[in-house]
């Protein structure tokens, strides 16, 4: 005679599993942004802001507070990097 609850077992391991991978998904995901929320949406100009960030703060999520940048921040553009393109 089969138990009415016996496949809640199953149901909670397999549950408790999502979560574990979900939480240390955002987890990791939270860390990985210097502890602010995950960007979603970006556009271009986001795309761009956040390397120009990359580039000047070593972070993709910091900012600089000084009017001048740094000097090697003339030097290590990524339009060196780009292939020439044959219109």
């Amino acid at each position: 005679m089969p138990v009415p609850f016996e496949s809640l077992l199953p149901f909670v391991i397999i549950s408790g599993f999502f979560a574990v991978t979900g939480t240390g998904l955002n987890v990791t995901r939270y860390y990985s942004n210097d502890r602010k929320p995950t960007r979603f949406g970006l556009d271009t100009w986001e795309k761009q802001m956040m390397e120009r960030d990359r580039r000047l703060t070593g972070s993709v999520r910091g900012q600089s507070s000084e009017p001048i940048a740094p000097a090697a921040f003339a030097t290590n553009s990524v339009w060196y990097l780009e292939k020439e393109r044959a219109h």
